[in-house]
């Protein structure tokens, strides 16, 4: 990791994540151990002053949503010259806002699902008859974790989601249903990992199929080398519009025609035992350890 001697690890906050971001730090923390780094580890809700951070040579962000993938903490670091890891201010406010992210991915000739944006619940009128697709999901156009994320698929449905949301201070999208294959991709540096394909009996990769269900499968993604490097040419193209460096993931849907559409980005993704970058790498027989130097070697490149 070149003169990098002295790192802290930033999770935990105030996010629907919280416990996700906590398990993350801990893991990555046990892993710099390891490797003999000075390492501490800060929770962001204990954290004061982020000048306190120009001790350390970088700061490993494992900090999930508003406050760790937004841009805001990016720019902050970046006014203050500290290193982090993962993508600049610019490429995570992009990312976080999937408004935005739709746009720049669509001005870059890369597929998305088509969508609607609601920029205050309580104003939107349109009935059901007026969305151009029968089924979409409403979904928060700043949020992780698939919280208030609503499947509609008829009229009943769009009422009992839109009376759910009609207050929330925050911006939504209606978002087409693509449902057929859905795929993430863990990109470190511009190095592409295999492709997990993600399975579920829930009738979509909601916050349950997430955290909760033992019957959700993470497994490499099926298929010819032609079709795999289709989808891992996606994930990185998809990268790059948004202008990600350091590490990403991924998340891509396929249809019955096998054409690709961009979900979203994480630009601080979990790294739990668990999470789907290690467990990418694994399929390359890296361990934990590895994943941890190639994240931090990417960053200070």
């Amino acid at each position: 990791m070149g003169n990098i001697e002295n790192i802290i690890i930033i999770c935990g906050g105030s996010s629907s994540e919280r416990e996700i971001s906590l398990e993350s730090g801990e893991g990555v923390f046990e892993a710099l151990k390891e490797l003999n780094y000075n390492v501490q580890k800060k929770d962001f809700n204990d954290l004061g002053n982020l000048n306190e951070l120009k001790e350390y040579d970088i700061v490993f962000i494992a900090l999930h949503g508003e406050e760790g993938e937004s841009g805001m903490l990016q720019a902050e670091l970046e006014s203050l010259g500290i290193s982090f890891t993962g993508p600049n201010s610019n490429a995570c406010m992009q990312s976080w806002n999937k408004s935005i992210s739709k746009d720049v991915i669509r001005s870059n000739g890369l597929k998305t699902p088509s969508s609607i944006n609601i920029k205050n619940t309580q104003a939107f009128k349109k009935r059901y008859q007026d969305i151009p697709f029968e089924h979409f999901f409403l979904k928060p156009a700043m949020e992780g974790s698939s919280v208030n994320i609503f499947e509609v698929k008829n009229e009943q449905d769009y009422e009992r989601a839109l009376c759910k949301v009609n207050g929330i201070s925050q911006e939504f999208i209606l978002e087409e249903a693509i449902k057929h294959k859905e795929y993430t991709v863990s990109i470190i540096g511009d190095e592409i990992f295999p492709p997990i394909e993600i399975k579920t009996v829930n009738s979509f990769y909601d916050y349950d199929a997430k955290y909760l269900s033992d019957s959700t499968q993470l497994i490499q993604a099926e298929g010819d080398e032609a079709t795999i490097k289709k989808i891992k040419d996606f994930a990185l193209n998809s990268y790059h519009a948004l202008g990600c460096s350091g590490w990403a993931r991924v998340d891509i849907l396929q249809d019955s025609n096998h054409d690709l559409y961009f979900l979203e980005l994480n630009s601080s993704p979990g790294m739990t035992s668990h999470s789907c970058v290690p467990k990418s790498a694994s399929f390359l027989g890296l361990d934990y350890k590895q994943v941890v130097t190639k994240i931090i070697n990417a960053s200070i490149q």
